[in-house]
């Protein structure tokens, strides 16, 4: 039985619970879609639109991401530690789009919570690694799952949603909503040598 330890009912571990996502009216958000669709209705039968599960390390996650930016090689117990950590520290919404049919993460994106003093002890969230598989490009994917989480970070009581991006994407934050803000639009980064 020694691979079979990850079943099907691994797959009911939910990285933060479902039920947020039936909340969400999509009618907040100034994003027009067209044909409409929404977190529960994404617009075919065969995708879901759901928290990160445990299960999808097979179900190509990584490797999704590994088109955004380096994940590194990944073994199963790191990703198992990690959502694990993630799990019990809170604050962390990856939220992902499934393909049923062949069982494949086909979008993502995070949204991470920070804990804030400021604006009456707040909350402000931040929107991480969004990404769409190439391949499933013209079915608004990478709309709905940056306003999934965005109505995510409202619902969950942020007084903002931030986010960096590239110059060519300004344009498609814009369009959801998102704003430069005049005299502070500049990301910085400090990077750190990654250890080996």
């Amino acid at each position: 039985m020694g691979m079979e330890k990850y079943n099907e009912d691994d797959n009911s571990e939910y990285l933060y619970g479902p039920e947020i996502l039936q909340k969400l009216d999509f009618n907040k958000s100034p994003a027009k879609f067209n044909p409409p669709i929404s977190a529960t209705k994404p617009g075919e039968d065969w995708m879901v639109v759901r928290p990160l599960q445990r299960a999808d390390y097979n179900k190509g996650f990584l490797q999704l991401l590994s088109q955004l930016t380096s994940t590194g090689n990944i073994s199963r117990k790191q990703f198992d530690e990690r959502f694990t950590q993630m799990k019990s520290s809170g604050g962390y919404y990856v939220t992902v789009i499934e393909d049923k049919r062949i069982s494949k993460i086909i979008g993502a994106a995070t949204l991470t919570i920070e804990q804030k003093f400021i604006h009456n002890c707040s909350v402000r969230g931040r929107l991480e690694d969004v990404v769409v598989n190439d391949t499933y490009r013209g079915k608004q994917l990478g709309k709905l799952i940056v306003v999934t989480v965005s109505l995510l970070a409202e619902e969950l009581g942020c007084y903002k949603m931030s986010l960096d991006c590239k110059d060519k994407l300004i344009k498609f934050y814009e369009s959801l909503g998102y704003k430069l803000e005049p005299g502070n639009s500049n990301a910085m980064n400090m990077r750190f040598e990654e250890p080996s």
